[in-house]
């Protein structure tokens, strides 16, 4: 299945489909800074380990994309830049 460039192999985990497109999103970030900041790019490997660490243990609360979406204050008209 391919989804926003990642390909997920057919019997691949959902870890590894998050870790791929963790990996494009990173790469998509970094090609619009100049300076890389060390310790907010350590902070954020981190925070992404630990979170597909839960994944992989089963122990994340997970919710499908269209609630997320939905949830988000511009979709939500609770935009408080609108």
């Amino acid at each position: 299945m391919l989804l926003y460039g990642c390909q997920a192999a057919p019997n691949g985990s959902a870890s590894d489909f998050l870790r791929e497109r963790a990996a494009l999103a990173g790469e998509l970030i970094q090609s619009l800074e100049g300076e890389v900041d060390a310790d907010a790019e350590a902070a954020w490997s981190a925070e992404i380990r630990t979170r597909l660490d839960q994944v992989d243990a089963g122990t994340a609360t997970t919710i499908p994309w269209s609630e997320a979406r939905s949830s988000h204050p511009r979709r939500s008209g609770r935009d408080p830049r609108a």
